[in-house]
Formats: structure tokens, C-alpha cells, sequence
């Protein structure tokens, strides 16, 4: 396929799995860089300071959660022993991942690693345009999926998708303000599946840079594979299309790839993720 993601280390060799990624010629640069811009703003919204680097996108929520910690992108690697000293010493005190993805320079993974980074994971970026129909099909019996106004509903919102996360409970109201205070929030839409009064999934979507990113999608422990998923997926998309986006764009979990597949999402590129030791 076209080299989408020469800053992701050459990560597209021929794909052993027919159908997996985009033919050859459906995803240009121009896409790729609306789709990184939608991804660089979800990350470097929790920051709690405008951050105006010339070399380096880095975000600090204080938050002690490596989610929300981190460096999205490196304009240049003329200086990268500077640049992964200068985010160590900012990101000092917190955990955080550093991501390298399509909006990266090519070889910015083996400059981390031969400055002591660890490779703990890689998420495929998948996208799909938003001129395709969304099925319609109905929320499961006793589900509706509805737009999250207010601090009570903004705080189950949180209090869901921390438990799936894994983050700690007694990060919950730190996180809501967070959520509260970016900057984007007229660029937001968060959406919860409700069943019986009570939040039971999550997710929100950012729309901005021509891309509806949907980003944190969970269902609770007790309620997934009742179609929940399905549901606030089809509701991300409208919302992306009601806003007159032209694609849609998420960093698909391995659990949750197989569904947006089924939503006619292809995988385009892919984020590294990075850990540096403390």
C-alpha cells in the first residue's frame, strides 16, 4: 500500500492477512495529517498548560495514570538525546508513554530505543469515511445512548471508563476536572449507554481537523457482549456526520478491532508506544 506511516518506522510490509488494511490508494498524507492533528489534540487536551515547543508535542495532567501523560510527537531528531531528556525531566514525578506514530519521523523508534525507551505495545490506527450509511439498527431493549450534560452524569461518564481503564477510584474526581476544564470541550461530544439510570458504557468523540475521533470506548464488566459497544459506536458516527466531518478515526484495542471492522473501519497506520525507565 502508499507509505502512510514512514514516521511509524516503516511499520506497512506486505500484510499477511487479506483485507486488513486500506488498499493501496484509499488514505492519502492529507487524511493521515487530519487524522494525527484529532489524535495529538484528544492527548495533549489533558494537559493542564499550553505547551508552545517548537521540537515536541508533550502533555502532563498531573493525573498519576500514564493515559494521560506523555509525548504524541517529535518534529525532529536532530537533537532526540535533548528532546527525550527534556521530556523526562517534564514528565518527572508521573507515569507516561510516549507515541510514535505516521505524524512521527521515520527511525524515531530506534532513536528512543537507543536512548534506553522500551516498546511495550502497538495500537492500529482504523478509519473510515463518514459518507458511508451507519446501520440503524436499535440499541438493545432497555439501553439508550444519550449526550453526557452535566457534572452528575459527567462523573459516572468517568466513574465507567475508569474502572475499565483500570485507573484508581481515588483519581475520579481529579479526572472530572480534567474532562471539565479542556480547552476543545465545544469540539466534544461524550456519549453514555444507559441501562436502568445507571451509565454502563462510555465514549467520546472529538471533531475537529475534518475527523470525528472516537476515543474511550468501554462497556462495564457486567454488561459487555450485549451489543452495548455496537450501539455507542453507530452513536460516535452520527455524531461525526451530523457535524459535517468527512472521516472517522479511533486507535482500535484488540477486543474491540474485530467490531469497528464490522463498521467498515480499515487499519491505516499504527501508534508505538514507549516507556522510558524511571
Amino acid at each position: 500500500m502508499t507509505n502512510l506511516s514512514s514516521g511509524a518506522d516503516e511499520l506497512f510490509a506486505a500484510d499477511p492477512v487479506p483485507g486488513r488494511r486500506a488498499p493501496q490508494g484509499l488514505w492519502n498524507a492529507e487524511d493521515m495529517a487530519c487524522v494525527t492533528a484529532n489524535f495529538r489534540q484528544f492527548l495533549t487536551g489533558w494537559d493542564v498548560a499550553d505547551r508552545g515547543d517548537s521540537d515536541i508535542d508533550i502533555f502532563r495532567s498531573g493525573l498519576v495514570q500514564p493515559q494521560f501523560n506523555g509525548v504524541v510527537r517529535v518534529r525532529s531528531l536532530d537533537a532526540v538525546e535533548q528532546i527525550a531528556a527534556t521530556a523526562r525531566e517534564r514528565l518527572a514525578g508521573v507515569p507516561w508513554w510516549w507515541w510514535v506514530g505516521p505524524d512521527s519521523p521515520a527511525g524515531t523508534s530506534s532513536a528512543l530505543a537507543g536512548h534506553g525507551a522500551h516498546e511495550f505495545t502497538t495500537i492500529p490506527v482504523m478509519v473510515r469515511p463518514l459518507e458511508q450509511a451507519v446501520d440503524s439498527t436499535e440499541p438493545p431493549a432497555g439501553l439508550r445512548i444519550e449526550v453526557v450534560t452535566g457534572q452528575e452524569r459527567l462523573r459516572e461518564l468517568v466513574r465507567t471508563y475508569s474502572a475499565s481503564m483500570g485507573v484508581a477510584a481515588s483519581l475520579e474526581s481529579d479526572i472530572v476536572r480534567s474532562e471539565s476544564h479542556r480547552r476543545d470541550n465545544a469540539d466534544i461530544v461524550r456519549l453514555a449507554a444507559v441501562a436502568e439510570d445507571r451509565v454502563v458504557g462510555t465514549t467520546v468523540v472529538i471533531t475537529a481537523h475534518d475527523v470525528a475521533g472516537i476515543f474511550i470506548v468501554h462497556v462495564a464488566d457486567a454488561h459487555r457482549r450485549r451489543g452495548i459497544g455496537t450501539a455507542l459506536t453507530a452513536a460516535a458516527l452520527r455524531v461525526g456526520q451530523d457535524r459535517g466531518m468527512r472521516l472517522a478515526a479511533l486507535a482500535a484495542s484488540p477486543a474491540g478491532e474485530p467490531l469497528y471492522r464490522r463498521f467498515g473501519f480499515v487499519e491505516v497506520s499504527q501508534y508505538r508506544l514507549f516507556t522510558f525507565p524511571s
